[in-house]
C-alpha cells in the first residue's frame, strides 16, 4: 500500500489538512516593513495564537515554525515559496526587508519533508500573494509591484514538467510600490464555484477568467476593502476564515451558504495580511 502524501496542493478551496504558519517575531522594526503604528505587540502574538487555535479546531494540522527575529513580516508565510503538487518553489521577494524570508521557509519545508522543485534566479521577483490556483492545472499569476515578468517566465519553466498553465493577469497601480496591492488582495476563491472579488481593481482578464470556468462572484462591499474583507481563507469548500469587522462581506457569504469563521485581527491587520497571508498550505485535497 502506498503512504499517504504528506504534501500536494493544487486548489485554494480543497480540504486544507496541513498547513503552516509562523508568529510573529518579538523582535524587528515593524514600522520600517510599513506596519501602520502604534502596534501592540502582545495583542498581535495573542491574536496570532489565536487564529492559529482556530486552524486548528477547523480540522487542519498546523505546523507551527518558529519566529523569525528581526523579520517583522515573515508571520506571512503565503509569499516567500509556494508549495505545488509535486514540492516547493522558493520565491524572491522584491521588499528589501522581506529578502532573508524565502530560502529560510524553503529550508522550514524542506525539513518537514517537502522536495525543492525550483528556485527564482535574479532578476525575477515574486510573491505568493500574487499567485493563485484558477483549476488544479492553471496558476494564475499577476505581475505586480512584487512580481515581475521574470518570475512568470521562470514560474512558467518550473511548472510546466507539472503539466501546470501559468497565466499572468496584470495588477493595478492603485497606490503604487510602497503599498502591497497582490492579486489575492482583489479575489478569494471559496469554493469551485464562487470567489470574493473587488471588482473595482480586479483585472478584467481574470474576470473573464472566472466567467470560463462557471465560477460565479461576490462582489466586495467598498466599506470593508479596508479591513482585508477580500482576503478569504477556505479551510474547505464553503467554509472559511475571515478577520472580524468585515460584517457585509460575512453577510454575503452566509447568503451563499458559506460557512464563516472570524478572528480578531486589529494589529494582524496592521501588517496589511490577512488569513490567506498568514498560512502556508502544504496539503490539500
Amino acid at each position: 500500500m502506498m503512504a499517504e502524501s504528506r504534501f500536494g496542493v493544487r486548489s485554494m478551496v480543497a480540504p486544507l489538512r496541513r498547513v503552516a504558519v509562523r508568529p510573529p517575531s518579538p523582535r524587528g522594526d515593524y514600522a520600517i516593513a510599513h506596519w501602520a503604528q502604534p502596534l501592540d505587540r502582545d495583542l498581535l502574538m495573542q491574536q496570532h495564537a489565536a487564529f492559529v487555535d482556530l486552524l486548528g479546531s477547523l480540522g487542519c494540522e498546523v505546523i507551527v515554525l518558529d519566529p523569525a527575529q528581526d523579520m517583522p513580516d515573515a508571520c506571512f508565510v503565503y509569499d516567500p515559496a509556494f508549495v505545488t503538487g509535486s514540492g516547493v518553489i522558493e520565491l524572491r521577494g522584491a521588499k528589501q526587508v522581506r529578502a532573508g524570508e524565502p530560502p529560510l521557509l524553503t529550508a522550514d519545508l524542506h525539513d518537514l519533508g517537502i522536495p525543492v522543485i525550483g528556485r527564482l534566479q535574479a532578476p525575477a521577483t515574486a510573491d505568493g500573494g500574487d499567485m493563485l490556483w484558477l483549476d488544479d492545472v492553471t496558476l494564475a499569476v499577476g505581475r505586480s509591484y512584487r512580481t515581475n515578468q521574470a518570475a512568470v517566465d521562470q514560474l512558467r519553466g518550473i511548472l510546466a514538467d507539472e503539466g501546470v498553465q501559468v497565466e499572468s493577469f496584470d495588477v493595478p497601480h492603485d497606490l503604487g510600490p510602497e503599498y502591497c496591492l497582490h492579486l489575492m488582495s482583489v479575489i478569494s476563491p471559496v469554493r469551485e464555484d464562487l470567489a470574493v472579488v473587488y471588482e473595482r481593481l480586479v483585472p478584467v482578464p481574470l474576470m473573464q477568467a472566472l466567467r470560463a470556468r462557471g465560477i460565479d462572484t461576490i462582489s466586495l462591499p467598498e466599506e470593508d476593502y479596508p479591513c482585508l474583507g477580500c482576503n478569504v481563507l477556505a479551510v474547505a469548500p464553503s467554509v472559511v476564515v475571515l478577520a472580524a469587522g468585515n460584517d457585509a462581506t460575512a453577510h454575503l457569504l452566509r447568503e451563499r451558504g458559506v460557512k464563516v469563521h472570524e478572528y480578531q485581527a486589529s494589529e494582524i491587520n496592521k501588517g496589511e495580511g490577512g488569513p490567506t497571508c498568514l498560512t502556508r498550505p502544504i496539503l490539500r485535497g
